[in-house]
């Protein structure tokens, strides 16, 4: 059979340059909140409220975007499967912009009441339907353009730069804590770092712009030259892509909720529960990442060579025995054992996440991909990883132990471990042009394997 169409090898590396700048731009912005939000808790909730109290409420805000995922998976989704993977990207990044610039400039609560965290809402809505539709589209657009037998390093792209994004974050308000007074960071200093949306978003859009569509998409689109567009042909997608959803579900809430403890939790656990001042934690968290973004292609080349399957559960294994050893290390607040605690969660990390990122492809039939993968992908950051941050914080309030949050993590991996060893099937090599899901068997589909790149055939192993 044809081998999977791919990009022409000269235009791969501007495709992943154009993927990860807009996905870099997309995460600064929605990780810049997490940065923030002690400061947001204090200046948006009614004066009075407990710092603990208030870093909770802004972390309910924070989830709230999540909640919101399903909604921007199932508007965008459908967009990248009927107009193209490029106009989903498009939509998302502007949407993302606009609504982080605009956070920048909302008034508090000092100058207009219950109305600020009402706004502030309204606006984290905007960035959960954004993003929704972000991540699964920037998977689909750069695995589609992929040759087979590289599409895990390919697809470390999207995983590494929403860590660099959140490295830069980090770093970016780590500058701001040591060049202004503390007075001034929460006067107007930290609305900078929203305010920076703007000129970023219009990058993005450019850049994103000026990309082809992907090969898959304009097979799909010319096997069906000259078909009315059915607006019903994604609820059955939906259904007849059951099963990828669920494990898509299944994989995310690990990938989703450990990517959120280490970029967004972590910091305000160091600060709220170890007590280390906010500069130190941000550092400290910085180099975490940095860890795990260099792990992030690691990962990738091994999933090229061992399969998607086997690394996806070392990971999960990994969340089920390392959270409570991990944080009963960061919580003495030593530095060398804070940022050996991040780096060995990193270790699992880079394993699901980038795992998480090519089988956000290679489970789904080409024609309702974007749709698909975004529905079970985004619920599950909705409803189990996006609250993460904030159960992890009620938890540590709730019990004083330093150690407890771990315990959020522990039960997610143990439960989607056992769906994952049940029946996630290895997807590695399948053809991502075929129009049936991945589970299914290839010999009665007649959609084939494209062995000369499969990752155990002959270029795979090499």
């Amino acid at each position: 059979m044809n081998p999977t169409p791919a990009a022409a090898p000269q235009s791969r590396t501007r495709i992943a340059v154009a993927v990860g700048i807009g996905n870099f731009m997309e995460w600064f912005d929605f990780a810049v909140y997490g940065f923030f939000a002690a400061i947001i808790g204090q200046l948006f909730f009614p004066p009075g409220t407990s710092p603990f109290v208030a870093l909770l409420s802004s972390l309910a805000v924070f989830a709230v975007g999540f909640v919101m995922r399903p909604l921007g998976g199932f508007v965008l989704g459908p967009i990248g499967d009927r107009f193209g993977r490029r106009i989903q990207l498009a939509v998302s990044v502007v949407a993302m912009g606009a609504a982080t610039t605009l956070i920048g400039l909302l008034p508090d609560y000092s100058a207009i009441g219950v109305a600020a965290p009402c706004l502030l809402v309204l606006l984290r809505c905007v960035q959960g339907l954004s993003a929704g539709g972000e991540w699964t589209g920037s998977a689909a657009f750069l695995v589609e353009s992929t040759p087979t037998h590289r599409r895990g390093i390919f697809a470390s792209v999207v995983s590494g730069t929403a860590a660099l994004a959140t490295i830069v974050g980090s770093l970016f308000a780590l500058f701001l804590n040591s060049v202004l007074t503390e007075d001034q960071v929460l006067s107007w200093g930290w609305r900078i770092p929203f305010l920076m949306a703007a000129p970023l978003a219009l990058i993005g859009l450019y850049i994103r712009s000026r990309l082809s569509e992907t090969p898959v998409f304009e097979k799909v689109r010319a096997q069906n030259s000259g078909q009315t567009a059915d607006r019903l042909a994604v609820f059955r997608g939906f259904r007849r892509n059951i099963k990828p959803i669920l494990l898509t579900l299944a994989i995310a809430a690990v990938q989703g909720l450990g990517f959120y403890y280490l970029a967004t939790y972590v910091v305000n656990y160091l600060i709220s529960t170890v007590k280390l001042d906010r500069g130190t934690a941000l550092g400290l968290a910085a180099i975490g990442l940095a860890v795990y973004m260099i792990l992030c292609p690691v990962a990738g080349a091994l999933s090229d060579r061992f399969g998607r399957r086997r690394l996806n559960i070392i990971g999960t294994v990994g969340y089920v025995v390392l959270p409570f050893p991990v944080f009963l290390l960061m919580s003495g607040g030593q530095s060398v054992a804070v940022v050996a605690g991040i780096s060995i969660l990193s270790l699992a990390q880079c394993l699901v996440s980038v795992t998480t990122v090519v089988m956000l492809v290679e489970l789904f039939p080409a024609s309702t991909r974007a749709s698909s993968s975004a529905l079970g992908f985004n619920f599950a950051l909705a409803f189990i990883a996006g609250p993460g941050p904030f159960i992890a914080a009620w938890i540590a309030g709730a019990t004083g132990s330093a150690v407890a949050p771990a315990g959020y993590q522990v039960l997610v991996a143990a439960i989607a471990l056992i769906v994952i060893v049940r029946w996630l099937p290895e997807t590695a090599g399948r053809n991502i042009a075929a129009e049936h899901p991945a589970d299914e068997d290839d010999t009665k589909s007649g959609a084939g394997q494209d062995l000369s790149v499969h990752p155990f055939g002959s270029e795979g192993g090499r």
